[in-house]
């Protein structure tokens, strides 16, 4: 979505060496002119059985805060009850919460019994 490179999908070496991390200054695509540099993000369950979850979100330039803010989203409904007006912002806040999801999940999963020379797992 850079400006000028709209469609473009950048090389694997690209996305592994200028954009993986944030603060993407040797990026050629990288707009001269942009309100953030990184985008941030933490999740925390609102209710006891997961159903909201709570996303917050720092936008940083020059690695300080410039804009910060929470979007929320139904797990049982499957949907956000509220969201970032800028869709690049909340398509990043939706991935960010489909793996912390995942991750989740897999933490409560119970673990697969492991062959270990002389224990019993």
């Amino acid at each position: 979505m850079a400006p000028g490179h709209e469609g473009e999908l950048p090389s694997d070496a690209e996305l592994r060496d200028s954009c993986n991390l944030g603060y993407a200054t040797a990026c050629a695509r990288l707009p001269q002119d942009r309100a953030w540099d990184s985008v941030r993000f933490g999740a925390k369950a609102l209710a006891a059985n997961g159903s909201l979850v709570q996303v917050k979100y720092v936008c940083e330039r020059d690695h300080r805060p410039v804009e910060h803010g929470v979007v929320i989203f139904d797990a049982l409904d499957a949907r956000w009850e509220s969201s970032h007006p800028d869709e690049r912002v909340q398509r990043l806040a939706e991935c960010f919460l489909q793996s912390h999801l995942e991750k989740k999940k897999r933490e409560l999963e119970p673990a697969d019994s492991v062959d270990v020379p002389g224990k019993n797992l």
